[in-house]
């Protein structure tokens, strides 16, 4: 059985053939999922809450500003009205926008099924391609953020600035250890702890890109090719820096 919500990504692979499963559970109508609250100084959102919530949230503009932008930046408006943050998650696509943000956050997800409730940090959530520790019996009931000190960034590269899929995407923390996470440079999401260490000890940006370049594993395929990601990675790196200065 696989549960659905927002169904804007299982719509399209259906659309393209991809495998049909015989048995759906429908999760939209369970508002329980649904909200965004802070407490104990950590950022709560439920599965369900859809990227328009977030865009419209002054708890996640205040507190989470670059997952603001994200959202901003995943499809038209429709998707953003159905899509949902949990949604991004277990889809797990290395392209998704919301990912690096909530790795670069470090983020925790919570899992529930009849035997209770566990959290995972985003950085340990998937395995590979479009793969998770997510047990069968689990669903993704929120996700939690803690206070994220240090400046913000976000920067999708795509065919456009939205309504494609990411050819390159970053997020970053400018702190004394600062976080920086990549998405579409591997199969999943990634954080880049080499170049982030290298950043935080004071390297040249020319150092921290050589650097990056070994902690990212692009490929070709049909949106782009491995040698333009190295270079874009490469300069949004230098981007993330200059801008958060």
């Amino acid at each position: 059985m696989v549960p659905l919500a927002g169904c804007t990504d299982i719509y399209v692979g259906l659309n393209a053939g991809a495998p049909v499963h015989t048995r759906y559970l429908d999760l939209w109508r369970l508002d329980e999922l649904r909200g965004i609250h802070r407490a104990h100084d950590v950022l709560r959102i439920g599965a369900l809450t859809t990227y328009t919530d977030i865009i419209a949230s002054r708890l996640v503009g205040r507190h989470l500003p670059m997952l603001v932008a994200a959202a901003h930046e995943i499809g038209a408006v429709q998707v953003q009205n159905r899509g949902t943050i949990g949604g991004n998650i277990a889809n797990g696509s290395p392209a998704g926008d919301t990912l690096p943000v909530l790795a670069a956050a470090d983020a925790i997800v919570e899992l529930q099924s009849r035997d209770g409730v566990r959290k995972v940090r985003v950085t340990d959530f998937f395995t590979g391609y479009r793969t998770s520790v997510m047990r069968g019996d689990e669903l993704i009931t929120a996700v939690e953020i803690p206070a994220v000190d240090g400046m913000q960034f976000f920067r999708k590269v795509g065919t456009r600035a939205a309504q494609s899929i990411s050819k390159v995407v970053v997020a970053g923390v400018r702190a004394a250890q600062p976080r920086v996470s990549f998405g579409s440079v591997a199969p999943t999401v990634v954080r880049v702890p080499l170049t982030e260490r290298a950043l935080a000890n004071g390297a040249s940006m020319s150092e921290a890109q050589r650097i990056l370049q070994t902690e990212i594993a692009p490929i070709d395929d049909i949106r782009s090719t491995a040698a333009y990601r190295r270079r874009v990675a490469a300069g949004l790196l230098a981007q993330f820096w200059s801008s958060t200065s």
